[in-house]
């Protein structure tokens, strides 16, 4: 029964969208396959609240304000949801933002010694689709609806009787990293009369920062009952009252800035007074924009999964500047931003890998906005950002996973932006000091200019990886200088990123560590993954065999040679693909497991692209199909392993188009074969690249064999037709 109210309506809100936007033929709107629900059941923590792509704002409901399964705020079986804030983060493993929780009842039944504010709530009266969000709040009688412009949130309410309504506002709340609280201080104030209510909230959680806001009621708020303040408090929570005389509906619009309380204002006031359904509509334009930009040909189950992997693909990095431009930066100081857009949840350690090649396809006209805003930071910080939240660097992951973005947009001919400058910044990031840095953090450059890799025995914890990755960055480098003809830093760090030549172990055929005399880590169990918040040691969540790739992200000619030619490539990954794991394991990456290939975590997602650099290229065709067919469904389960901000997602819609950025600096994309029958890239330039599979014994693209593993992205952007060969997959049993 639950079944049939579920889908009768879904029917309903297709009919809506249908409705809202007449001029656009029914098979034209790819956003009716997408499926928000999809990865918000167990590690994938999507998001499945209303959002526009790139949105600094996303309302939706939060069910715990901590745990790392809550990160994103909600899981799918969790049947109680403690409000509705206005910011989050989809896909990452660590809980943060949450601002400005709301949550409204019927009646007038909370007073000020009430603590408990949760609500049940059937799964069946649950919606979701992009740009909008709905549930009804059994315990409190009221449906909740949730849309979203780029800064500027709606909470509509209905409630089940007319007359007096309550309104909880937690700015206390937020999505929490340890077991807070969180709050340093708050400045607010009320305007009951005009229902208005503005303040600043600073906070110390997974970054410091601090957030300004302004929110407005369509109605004057009756009565304000500022709750007791609990231990730690450093906000209020308040009980709003409204009389809605004959109504049932009440309105709230939420406003944020990084920078005051004028700047979240101007953003209300920019945003004007648009019906509910009229934001509605804009938002599944912005959608539907984006995704019309690549067609596929498939079952509906096939165009799901797609079309809600790209959709995840674009609700971040977050644009969060205000209206005219400013943003708080990394320092606290505010930034007068040069094109207007400043990204944040840059999520580089996962992203650089797929996400960012995957823009410079379909959102081309947001790179440049994206690499000014790396250049930003680096102006306020002193170095390019690692992992950014509300502008903020956590300092989470390793290495410096900016460089490549950098040096993928300059190779493919990008220029709204200072190239001297970036590669600048580049060389600063990958020599200069960071005496500020937290101890866990790549704070000199000293160890590894004079040992070329990091020894294990000088305290740098996840030596390997570490040194596997500045060997990513330090290639970035060279390719950007040797772009700009400055051929002796080119010859510089090239000499650098070969440093993973020293840390291969040919009798285990895996990278190993090695400390300052030259010795190898003993004991040794390349089988064994590590990560330095649950088992410390040299790896970053992933293990030896899983790690020893890394080097072919940059370098994979050399790295084919390291392990043994073409032949000996294969074999490795032969027995890579084989050789049994130590089993599952969320906190140390061990997820989506065939043999010691994990697809739940990132180092892992370019090893089956690797097949295509040998003389058996269809083993990793077969691979890559039973990657997308094992570890992606429909189904709110249908991702394993954090999205980590769309990489996860990436991955597949580069699978599901037979290419993948295996080096993803380098401006080539590797060959594999299509999931899909066909596909169309509708390219910015006005050009289409058709992709389909032929009878041809050769991929070919505008008539023309590639005989080579790989094609260049200005081959792409000419479009025509790019045909693979018709062949059959078969694909191997997992192990």
């Amino acid at each position: 029964m639950k079944a049939l109210i579920r889908f009768v309506l879904w029917l309903y809100g297709l009919a809506f969208l249908v409705a809202a936007t007449p001029t656009i033929a029914l098979e034209k709107h790819p956003l009716r396959f997408v499926d928000p629900f999809i990865g918000t059941d167990g590690t994938g923590h999507v998001f499945p609240g209303a959002v526009v792509p790139f949105g600094m704002v996303a309302p939706g409901p939060d069910m715990e304000d901590r745990g790392w399964s809550y990160s994103s705020g909600y899981q799918y079986q969790a049947r109680s949801i403690m409000g509705f804030s206005n910011t989050h983060i989809s896909g990452a493993g660590i809980g943060e933002l949450g601002d400005i929780l709301l949550q409204p009842s019927t009646g007038s039944k909370w007073t000020g010694a009430t603590t408990d504010f949760r609500s049940s709530f059937e799964k069946a009266t649950e919606q979701a689709s992009p740009g909008y969000y709905a549930v009804t709040l059994k315990d409190h009688g009221v449906r909740v609806e949730l849309t979203a412009s780029q800064r500027v949130a709606i909470q509509r309410y209905t409630f089940q009787r007319a007359g007096k309504v309550q309104v909880l506002l937690d700015l206390q709340h937020g999505i929490l990293f340890g077991d807070g609280p969180r709050v340093l201080k708050s400045e607010v104030q009320t305007d009951a009369a005009g229902g208005e209510i503005s303040g600043t909230v600073w906070s110390k959680n997974w970054v410091e920062r601090e957030a300004s806001f302004f929110v407005r009621f369509d109605q004057p708020i009756a009565r304000i009952i500022t709750l007791p303040p609990q231990q730690g408090d450093q906000a209020p929570r308040f009980i709003l009252e409204f009389d809605l005389g004959q109504a049932k509906q009440l309105e709230a619009r939420i406003a944020l800035s990084t920078v005051d309380v004028a700047g979240a204002k101007a953003s209300l006031a920019a945003f004007g007074q648009p019906k509910f359904e009229a934001v509605v509509q804009a938002a599944r334009r912005q959608w539907n924009g984006l995704l019309r930009r690549i067609e596929i040909e498939g079952s509906t189950k096939e165009k799901r999964i797609f079309y809600s992997a790209l959709y995840r693909t674009l609700i971040h990095p977050s644009d969060i500047a205000d209206v005219d431009g400013r943003v708080r930066g990394p320092k606290g100081a505010v930034i007068q931003t040069k094109t207007g857009h400043y990204y944040s949840t840059l999520s580089l350690w996962d992203t650089f890998r797929g996400v960012h090649p995957l823009f410079t396809l379909i959102v081309p006209e947001r790179v440049d906005g994206m690499v000014q805003t790396l250049l930003d930071h680096h102006r306020a910080q002193g170095y390019l950002p690692i992992w950014t939240a509300w502008g903020q660097e956590t300092w989470t992951m390793i290495a410096n996973p900016a460089l490549p973005v950098i040096a993928d947009a300059v190779l493919k001919g990008f220029n709204g932006f200072d190239r001297q400058e970036a590669l600048a910044a580049m060389i600063a990031t990958s020599t200069q000091p960071r005496p500020n840095a937290p101890s866990w953090a790549q704070k000199d450059w000293m160890a590894y200019e004079r040992y070329g890799y990091l020894p294990y025995d000088l305290g740098e914890g996840e030596a390997v990886s570490k040194t596997l990755e500045y060997g990513i960055g330090d290639n970035a480098v060279a390719r950007v200088a040797r772009f700009l003809g400055k051929d002796h830093v080119a010859r510089r760090f090239q000499s650098r990123a070969l440093g993973y030549q020293k840390l291969f172990d040919p009798g285990t055929q895996t990278m190993r560590a090695r400390n300052q005399a030259g010795g190898w880590r003993t004991p040794f169990d390349p089988l064994v993954p590590t990560s330095p918040m649950n088992n410390p040691g040299d790896y970053t969540e992933a293990n030896a065999w899983q790690y020893t790739p890394t080097p072919a992200l940059h370098d994979v000619e050399g790295f084919r040679e390291l392990i043994g030619g073409t032949n000996g490539l294969a074999a490795w990954l032969d027995r890579f693909f084989s050789l049994p794991s130590l089993g599952d394991n969320k906190h140390l990456g061990q997820e989506a497991l065939i043999g010691q290939y994990a697809h739940g975590n990132e180092p892992s997602h370019h090893i089956a692209w690797l097949y295509a650099y040998t003389d058996a290229p269809e083993r990793g065709h077969e691979r890559v199909a039973q990657i997308a067919r094992t570890f992606y469904s429909d189904r709110p389960d249908g991702i394993i392993g954090n999205d980590d901000c769309g990489q996860m997602s990436a991955w597949y819609i580069f699978a599901a188009l037979g290419f993948y950025p295996v080096e993803p600096a380098s401006g080539r994309f590797t060959l594999g074969r299509p999931l899909v029958r066909q596909a169309r890239l509708h390219l910015t330039n006005g050009k289409m690249l058709q992709i389909t599979r032929s009878n041809t014994a050769v991929v070919m693209l505008r008539g023309l064999a590639i005989t080579e593993p790989e094609f260049d992205y200005q081959n792409l952007l000419a479009g025509g037709t790019l045909s693979f060969p018709r062949a059959r997959l078969h694909t191997p049993k997992a192990n």
